[in-house]
């Protein structure tokens, strides 16, 4: 994650940026980002928000961290609440930059997490006219291992940057064009791991924490166990397809039954390791392409072996990350996020994580 340094800029390429969208609250993805609780502060109207980008250098070297710095702005009159997720607040946690290289994105190699639904202390205040800035270290988070232009821009939509507060739309920055000399990608920190069997334990996981790690992960082997046996039944509209996956189409149902195939390979069959060293009030992550690592955090400890939101589905969830396995991204947190998902864009549930948990962990039961 971003070591959010600050420094004194030589150079700079800034300008200012317009919130795009006004007041109203969409559809039915309220355990996503915490619908109302922005409401402390007058919610959110157009143009309260500014977003501008900058850079202290043009040119990075191989050796040289790619900085830039994002300066949120609350050019209203009165507060406004933001979702720290969404900001660089404790560094980039989702991709907030959109990074091109030739006209192509570059991808977004850092951590997918499964969080909790957002509570008040998950939001920062702008009072009137103050600013929020953060330098970000991109190599930490993007993939730069080509040389060339990259052209930056930071983008968020404004209903998650808002916890929901706001109607669907993007918060976008100025573009800003850095020269950046290829370099290996960062990789997390490791230390003093413990394999039991077929499973690692690295950041100072407790004798107690290994042993609830393995209930866990045989609780997660075991939904992975009976999804798959599950979808390789007759294909069909089943409320247990629908409610998770939206309207069946034998494409959508071979879609699922391929994911849970490869979740169950990877829980039966893969080295696992699994690391205790999260300090978040999130439930765990993963970085999508270092297989088969997974990061858990606080609110994992506390949730129950099997049932909604719960230790083993927690890492199904994470499972469904890695590229390898099924490549899900987080478009939604939530099961009633996920619902609403599966209604409206069955084609993004089916890429969604949380939606492959719920259906896993089925509570409450559905055929």
């Amino acid at each position: 994650m971003s070591k959010n340094l600050r420094g004194n800029f030589k150079w700079m390429a800034v300008a200012g940026a317009s919130l795009l969208g006004a007041c109203g609250v969409p559809g039915d993805e309220t355990a996503a980002n915490g619908e109302g609780l922005a409401q402390g502060a007058q919610e959110l109207a157009a143009r309260d928000v500014s977003v501008r980008l900058s850079s202290d250098k043009a040119t990075f070297g191989a050796g040289e961290t790619a900085r830039v710095t994002v300066t949120l702005t609350n050019d209203s009159r009165h507060a406004v609440k933001l979702l720290k997720w969404y900001t660089p607040a404790e560094g980039l946690e989702e991709s907030l930059l959109q990074v091109k290289l030739n006209g192509e994105d570059v991808e977004f190699t850092g951590p997918h997490y499964k969080r909790p639904a957002a509570s008040e202390k998950d939001f920062l205040t702008l009072a009137p006219g103050e600013s929020l800035s953060r330098t970000v270290d991109l190599g930490e988070v993007y993939d730069l291992s080509r040389t060339g232009s990259y052209s930056l821009r930071f983008e968020v939509a404004t209903e998650k940057l808002h916890g929901n507060s706001a109607k669907a739309g993007l918060l976008k920055s100025n573009d800003v064009t850095v020269w950046i000399e290829g370099r290996a990608a960062a990789k997390p920190a490791t230390d003093g791991p413990t394999t039991i069997g077929s499973v690692t334990y690295s950041g100072r996981c407790s004798t107690t924490q290994m042993a609830t790690l393995t209930d866990a992960l045989n609780a997660a082997s075991a939904m992975a166990n009976d999804s798959s046996s599950y979808l390789n039944g007759t294909p069909s509209g089943t409320p247990r397809y629908t409610t998770w996956f939206g309207a069946f189409s034998s494409s959508g149902w071979t879609t699922a039954k391929t994911h849970f195939a490869a979740i169950k390979d990877a829980f039966d069959t893969k080295p696992i390791t699994v690391d205790c060293s999260c300090k978040k009030s999130y439930y765990a992550y993963v970085y999508p392409n270092q297989p088969y690592k997974i990061y858990v955090c606080n609110a994992f400890w506390s949730a129950p072996m099997t049932g909604t939101d719960s230790k083993g589905g927690t890492l199904i969830h994470e499972m469904s990350h890695f590229t390898v396995v099924a490549g899900t991204d987080d478009h939604v947190y939530g099961q009633s996020g996920a619902k609403s998902l599966a209604i409206s864009n069955p084609t993004n549930a089916l890429n969604n994580a949380d939606n492959h948990e719920y259906f896993a962990e089925n509570t409450p039961f559905l055929q």
